[in-house]
């Protein structure tokens, strides 16, 4: 092995990839400092890296790139008025690097649990809230919405502490800011005693699923009325598969508990759950798109059947194994964050798309909800949201497809996950977010020379000022 192949990186998707200088795993806060000191003073750019899950190229450099996976401990837990805590908050202490999957199955073993989470628990803390990782929920905000301080290393090595109270800038674009202040190396989360959901999944028609979405504060309609709700819309069908999570009644909770504890969730929910996740969303899935790729014609049929495929289930489990489904089919991703009002125009002209230019996509699209928030950089920011993600097999060509629906979303402002695929320029997230400039100020004052800088941040936030120059 060459010392490039040694060094060289790619990420989950195949999107990126990069062979740094140095790459590097501290042990501790300390050597993280002593690092990143070191790499700043050699003129050499620092990078951090997670699961690699991002579709971008946001952790890609050829300078000092970290992996943060020994930054992983559960430092603190703080209930109800503890350690300054507010009221019934509590608040977990984590190092940045650990991943989410590991940070469920903690707060379980302590009673508790985030609040809401995405479909994928294989990103750290630190990626995800750093990229806007969300779930759904017309109640709920993303996952940056649930930290409420953070440990950021800055260029010379020191640990600064921000929260909304203390530093409340640099609080901000470090809880979602793609890392351009500095390396986290801890994050404070705000979590909520653990919880069990009933999952309901049902395949629907699309149309039916439109007309009863309802507004976020209809108690009738499906996004209103569950606590999360999503659905995949099969390309070149009228059919989608619903997906309504809720929470349970405190004595119905109290009896399922007792189930769970003594029973388990018996041999038919695990079989469902394996014929279900393992067997039509994973191993039958790949070949579904392998013959879409090879006789792309099959196309609407394929998915005509995959839409029927998946039998109506209802099961409870605890919050967390609820949100999240493997995902081991390789894809490319596109997602945006819609105006609510305008998700079924968005949907109508991406079918209409679809029609006039006979493109084959095997791949459902998926929708989700969240509510506004207040996170400067958040797709949420200031506005009811529909998240429209769009994907396509990895071995398809995914440009014309992502082009136009590019086009179709720019019509109502839509503004892409910074974590996945998108064209867009700081210029144009100028326009769609109120508090970009204030943003880009606090990313100038804390690293004016650009240590934490790569092409993409580049890109979407504009250069450092050093680069300016």
């Amino acid at each position: 092995m060459s010392s490039d192949d040694a060094l060289s990186w790619t990420n989950w998707a195949r999107t990126a990839s990069a062979t740094p200088r140095r790459r590097a795993s501290p042990r501790d806060e300390a050597e993280l400092g002593g690092l990143v000191a070191r790499a700043a003073a050699e003129g050499l750019p620092v990078r951090a890296v997670g699961a690699g899950h991002s579709f971008t190229p946001a952790a890609v450099t050829d300078g000092l790139l970290l992996d943060l996976d020994r930054l992983s401990l559960v430092e603190r837990i703080a209930r109800g008025g503890a350690d300054g805590t507010d009221g019934d908050a509590i608040l977990v202490t984590v190092g940045a690097g650990i991943r989410l999957h590991r940070l469920n199955e903690a707060l379980a073993a302590a009673g508790l649990a985030m609040r809401n989470l995405g479909d994928i628990d294989r990103q750290s803390v630190a990626g995800a809230i750093s990229t806007g990782t969300h779930g759904t929920g017309a109640r709920l905000g993303g996952l940056a919405t649930q930290v409420r301080g953070v440990r950021v290393v800055g260029a010379d090595g020191e640990v600064r502490e921000a929260s909304p109270a203390h530093e409340p800038g640099l609080f901000e674009v470090s809880r979602l800011g793609l890392g351009v202040t500095g390396i986290l190396s801890a994050v404070t989360l705000e979590v909520v005693p653990a919880f069990l959901l009933r999952a309901q999944e049902e395949p629907w028609p699309l149309d039916r699923v439109l007309e009863r979405l309802g507004t976020p504060d209809d108690p009738d309609g499906l996004v209103g009325g569950n606590d999360h709700f999503e659905f995949y819309w099969f390309p070149h069908t009228r059919r989608a598969l619903t997906k309504r999570n809720n929470r349970l009644a405190p004595d119905e909770e109290a009896v399922e508990l007792e189930r769970l504890r003594t029973t388990g969730p018996g041999p038919v929910a695990r079989a469902r759950t394996w014929v279900d996740e393992e067997l039509l969303s994973n191993g039958a899935f790949e070949l579904v798109n392998r013959l879409a790729t090879a006789v792309p014609r099959v196309t609407p049929r394929l998915n005509a059947v995959s839409a029927r495929a998946l039998a109506p289930r209802t099961y409870v489990a605890p919050s967390h194994h609820v949100f999240v489904t493997s995902r081991r089919v390789r894809f490319r991703e596109m997602e945006y964050a819609v105006p609510r009002e305008h998700l079924v125009d968005v949907l109508s002209s991406i079918d209409a798309w679809l029609d006039r230019s006979g493109e084959h996509v095997p791949f459902p699209v998926e929708v989700r909800f969240a509510a506004p928030d207040d996170v400067w950089l958040s797709t949420a920011h200031g506005r009811e949201t529909a998240y429209v993600a769009v994907h396509q097999y990895a071995r398809l060509p995914h440009e014309r497809y992502f082009d136009a629906v590019e086009r179709i979303v720019a019509e109502v402002g839509g503004r892409p996950h910074w974590g996945k695929m998108h064209g867009l320029a700081a210029d144009r997230f100028r326009e769609l977010y109120p508090r970009f400039d204030d943003a880009v100020a606090v990313r100038d004052a804390t690293d004016p020379e650009g240590v934490f800088a790569n092409g993409y941040t580049d890109r979407v936030l504009g250069p450092a000022p050093a680069a300016r120059r």
